[in-house]
């Protein structure tokens, strides 16, 4: 048995499914007898935590500055070209001074070129790690975009929601005791409770996603919330790598799919598939014909089946 779990602001909705068929509402005990649970939520109207922000790059325009709200920020001097070539070394004492003395513990670090190279964003991490033990970083170039502000963006907000993701994750392994626990990402498919936590940006429109695989099949006559319970128990485990790379020829160009492939099923075992289940579902190749001969953007999808099924 599979029980399907709705999160939002009144109380969890909560479906048993079994061989496809739901039956609601459950009992708490039931529902902790299940090999899974898989979670719908919405994250748009969760609390934020304040984000300190790293850009590694060079001067901007005020208004071009990184957006964080009630949150600091700062740019450092480094960061590569789309291509790859340095454009200043990492002004690592700014990162130390920043990192020491803005008072936050959860930071996003974007720098240029990251999704071609990822020396600076993982230095700026080390560094990050070192003073300030307990600092959960987000670092952008997991999110694969080649714009810069885009990507920025998308660790900024996936850092902000880490709290939230923690407290909701812990409140269904209390609820639940022993349950593994899966939470639907916002596009097709699930992700384990740790990295819900680590990325909880991948599952921001989890509800959302969840009701619309749902409702098709249980018709009008459910609630949102059993809809959307019942959707969630539908998903797998799926991860997403999105890179940009450089190739010249064929051959190389294989090399690196493969090494985009490779990390797409390390990464969806690391969101809670099984090992021996983990595939690669589709694999994307788009030229970047504005940008010199030979770059790529590549989108790999993966998926599994789950630990407990």
């Amino acid at each position: 048995m599979i029980v399907g779990v709705a999160l939002g602001e009144a109380a969890p909705v909560v479906v048993a499914v079994r061989d496809g068929a739901a039956t609601w509402p459950v009992a708490r005990a039931v529902a902790r007898s299940a090999e899974r649970a898989c979670v719908a939520v919405d994250l748009g109207g969760v609390r934020t935590a304040p984000v300190a922000a790293v850009r590694v790059g060079g001067p901007c325009p005020e208004a071009l500055r990184p957006v964080v709200g009630s949150g600091v920020a700062t740019i450092v001097r480094g960061g590569h070209s789309v291509t790859g070539r340095p454009l200043a070394p990492l002004d690592t004492e700014a990162v130390r001074r920043f990192a020491a003395t803005c008072g936050l513990t959860d930071f996003a670090v974007t720098a240029t070129g990251s999704p071609m190279l990822t020396d600076h964003e993982l230095a700026v991490a080390a560094i990050i790690a070192a003073e300030v033990p307990e600092a959960r970083i987000t670092l952008s170039y997991e999110f694969g975009h080649p714009g810069l502000r885009e990507r920025e963006a998308e660790a900024i907000r996936n850092a902000a929601l880490g709290p939230e993701a923690g407290r909701i994750a812990d409140e269904v392994a209390r609820e639940l005791p022993g349950v593994p626990a899966y939470f639907a990402r916002s596009g097709s498919g699930l992700v384990a409770a740790h990295y819900f936590r680590r990325y909880p940006l991948a599952c921001d429109l989890g509800a959302a996603a969840s009701l619309a695989r749902g409702r098709p099949v249980l018709g009008e006559e459910v609630s949102d919330g059993v809809a959307a319970a019942y959707g969630a128990s539908l998903g797998q485990p799926e991860a997403q790598v999105e890179r940009i790379v450089q190739a010249r020829g064929r051959a190389e160009l294989d090399r690196v799919l493969q090494d985009a492939r490779d990390e797409a099923l390390a990464r969806v075992v690391s969101a809670g598939a099984a090992p021996g289940s983990a595939r690669i579902e589709e694999t994307t190749v788009n030229p970047l014909s504005y940008l010199p001969d030979g770059l790529y953007r590549v989108r790999v999808t993966a998926g599994g089946l789950p630990w407990a099924g």
